[in-house]
């Protein structure tokens, strides 16, 4: 073999070396930007992930968070109002059981005027009056804070509107002098006033009303005030029980039937099966008033026929 044909041989083994060096050179670039882009694309789902757990968790919070019925606080809804019922727009539940265990008498006279509706001045009687003489002390019902002290001439005259830690509002119409500001917190059997006979009224007496997110309860159905004392240690609300109107009384079965014949009637004949708590029902009265306008007590047994007043 000649030297040229093996130097050819030789460029030719040389040029196959670096051809192949070549090659496993760029495959290792290959390799390495393969690994590059790899972790990159590794990083970039790692980012797109922890985004999508924190959307993911954003929006179960917020999910929770609208389905999770927060509490009312009592001194926030209408709190600045001036009205005597600030809760037009709000949210009234269907039943409410409230706790009227820690309560007070909010004066020791007796009713002279009911809960319900007044025939002469054609208008609802939102609460019912007690027996006072001017000076007088009036009390707390319940705990909580005074939201409103006002004076209205053709009405409550002077009046305190009291919002308790139970979420009643109650009402103290007529007064002569306040013993307490707005905001100041109060405790239950707290002196709050004193008795008169100021507004729209003809004789000292206090008008007291409860009230529940604007809807007038009977304060009867509360307060057994013969004999200075709750019926229950709760009172159940019912929404379903009142006129659609926040303003007027529960409706009774008689008045859902049609006319209520009874209303504006000063007395009443007994008749069978009659029971004095229908009769205070039919006549938006109670049974201690009806004790004591007939001279008889609570057990006594009902004639029929006997004629009985209701007013």
């Amino acid at each position: 073999m000649n030297f040229k044909k093996i130097l050819t041989i030789g460029l030719t083994a040389v040029s196959a070396f670096l051809f192949v060096q070549n090659v496993e050179a760029q495959n290792l670039q290959s390799v390495s930007s393969y690994n590059n882009t790899h972790a990159r694309l590794l990083a970039s789902q790692s980012k797109v992930q922890d985004q999508i757990k924190l959307h993911e968790t954003e929006e179960f919070a917020n999910k929770w968070l609208e389905e999770e019925e927060p509490e009312m606080d009592i001194y926030t809804e209408g709190w600045d109002s001036r009205l005597v019922n600030p809760y037009d727009q709000a949210k009234v539940p269907d039943t409410k059981v409230i706790d009227v265990s820690k309560f007070a008498i909010p004066c020791p006279g007796r009713v002279t005027s009911p809960y319900g509706y007044r025939p002469r001045f054609r208008r609802m009687h939102k609460g019912v009056d007690l027996k006072l003489h001017t000076g007088d002390t009036v009390y707390a019902a319940f705990s909580g804070r005074v939201r409103l002290t006002n004076y209205e001439r053709r009405g409550y005259g002077y009046y305190i509107i009291l919002r308790h830690e139970n979420e009643l509002e109650t009402v103290y119409g007529h007064l002569s002098k306040f013993l307490v500001q707005d905001g100041e917190d109060v405790k239950v059997g707290q002196p709050i006033a004193l008795g008169g006979n100021t507004g729209r009224s003809f004789g000292a007496h206090l008008h007291f009303e409860t009230r529940y997110m604007g809807y007038a309860i009977n304060p009867a159905a509360i307060f057994d005030f013969a004999n200075k004392t709750t019926h229950t240690d709760t009172y159940t609300f019912d929404k379903k029980s009142f006129k659609k109107s926040r303003d007027y009384s529960p409706s009774s079965r008689y008045k859902a039937k049609g006319k209520n014949k009874y209303k504006g009637k000063n007395t009443y004949k007994v008749r069978k099966g009659d029971s004095l708590g229908k009769i205070a029902s039919r006549h938006g009265t109670t049974v201690s008033n009806l004790c004591r306008l007939n001279g008889i007590s609570k057990n006594s047994k009902l004639s029929i026929g006997k004629v009985l007043r209701v007013r």
